[in-house]
């Protein structure tokens, strides 16, 4: 450990997800697998458990896997955020598809907002899910004209539910001089990940489907003559009717084709030492905040309103969460220079799926199910079209989505390994700095 380090990390430092303390993920078991089922899927997070919630329901049976431990990946790492998972506005998808397909799009964003929360409350999920909302912070007087001008500029029907708060009124939202004004999504909300994902994967068990962890899937073979796959594993082979693939920002060289349209970014957070009541001071709303940086930040308060959990984008290869501590320590005491003294209990690493689209994707290619892509705004949109993905397979027309139909790109010389985001986040850097 470093010198730097040691001031600021507490004695009971864990590089792991804070999440994991109230609920430990699942160790692998000793399960056979079964020689056959009708759906295989690949992937335990949001998207495979959610699949896997309808195709069971619906008379198939299930079995999902994992490279890892159940859960192991970003469903459980991340930060806790619900919002919308389409980032470009009206404008942009209008030029790309058609006012159309563009109002479609964002409908669908907002239709998965509203439905998670239901699926919660339907599902009885214990997870702390709150509709507290988003304060998206303006890092400069440009970019607060410029959220103003974006907000003002999208159709009544598609507009989100949201309003402006100026530098003058943001202390009722932060407590931070920091920022110029912002924005309140007021349909934004947050949860326990760890608790949600649990919550899932015992509804999932509960409805008789196989979940079995630290089974890597190692090829996926065509059966000669039929519609069946067969999927050889570290502890066997296994045939299978459907097979889905719903391994995010994980995707490997096992399905190339997802691989090559599927950017993977680590994503860090660092969790303070208990701050008492003094936590609530820094938010005192309870919101999620997130601002108008392009090398990204977010942050929140603990389910419990006890510590401050901050996250953001501060290395391209760094996989020791140990070793990004202090950049994200500099970058919080940026905002809440009060925290100059409080110390890092928590810090953690996983990797978002993001997409050259900025969208998400599902369909089916070459036979195999997909949904992916999230672009780190995945645990609504994960876990809705994760349902309606598992509909798909069903046959059932509820399951269609308007971005069934949406081309899903990569670019030349792109197999994986994201070579480009080096200049493209220096170059970011530069824009954040001048307040552009």
């Amino acid at each position: 450990m470093s010198v730097a380090q040691s001031k600021i990390l507490t004695d009971d430092f864990r590089s792991e997800p804070y999440w994991w303390t109230g609920t430990p993920r699942s160790c692998a078991d000793d399960t056979v697998l079964p020689p056959r089922v009708d759906v295989l899927v690949i992937g335990s997070g949001y998207t495979g458990l959610c699949a896997a919630l309808q195709t069971m329901r619906g008379g198939r049976s299930t079995l999902v896997i994992d490279a890892e431990d159940i859960g192991w990946g970003c469903s459980s790492r991340n930060g806790g955020q619900v919002s919308t998972g389409i980032k470009p506005d009206f404008v942009a998808l209008s030029k790309r598809y058609g006012e159309t397909k563009a109002r479609a799009v964002l409908q669908e964003g907002a239709r998965a907002l509203r439905w998670i929360g239901q699926f919660v409350k339907d599902e009885h999920l214990n997870c702390g899910f709150v509709e507290c909302g988003r304060f998206h912070g303006a890092h400069s007087t440009r970019q607060f004209d410029q959220i103003s001008y974006q907000l003002g500029r999208q159709p009544v029907d598609v507009r989100p539910e949201a309003y402006l708060v100026s530098r003058a009124e943001q202390s009722s939202e932060i407590n931070t001089d920091y920022y110029h004004g912002g924005v309140v999504f007021e349909r934004h909300g947050s949860l326990d990940p760890g608790a949600y994902h649990q919550g899932l994967l015992e509804r999932v068990k509960a409805s008789g489907a196989q979940v079995i962890g630290c089974c890597a899937a190692l090829s996926i073979e065509k059966q000669r003559g039929s519609s069946r796959s067969i999927v050889r594993t570290a502890r066997g082979a296994i045939e299978a009717n459907d097979v889905i693939i719903a391994t995010g920002g994980y995707t490997s060289a096992l399905t190339p084709w997802q691989q090559r349209r599927v950017i993977p970014i680590g994503s860090y957070i660092i969790a303070t030492e208990d701050l008492g009541s003094c936590a609530r001071e820094l938010i005192p709303k309870g919101r999620v905040v997130t601002d108008t940086r392009r090398v990204v930040v977010y942050y929140r308060l603990s389910p419990d309103g006890r510590r401050l959990l901050f996250g953001g984008r501060v290395s391209l290869k760094e996989k020791n969460p140990r070793c990004c501590v202090p950049r994200l320590y500099r970058q919080m005491l940026t905002i809440f220079p009060q925290l100059r003294s409080v110390k890092v209990s928590h810090a953690w690493m996983g990797f978002v799926g993001w997409t050259f689209e900025h969208l998400p994707h599902l369909g089916r290619h070459e036979g195999l199910w997909y949904s992916l892509g999230y672009c780190g705004s995945g645990v609504a949109t994960a876990s809705y079209l994760g349902t309606r993905l598992g509909q798909q397979v069903l046959g059932l027309d509820e399951g269609r989505t308007a971005l069934d139909d949406l081309p899903f790109n990569t670019r030349p010389f792109y197999y994986g390994v994201p070579w480009f985001l080096g200049a493209s986040v220096w170059w970011y850097r530069q824009l954040d700095r001048t307040g552009i």
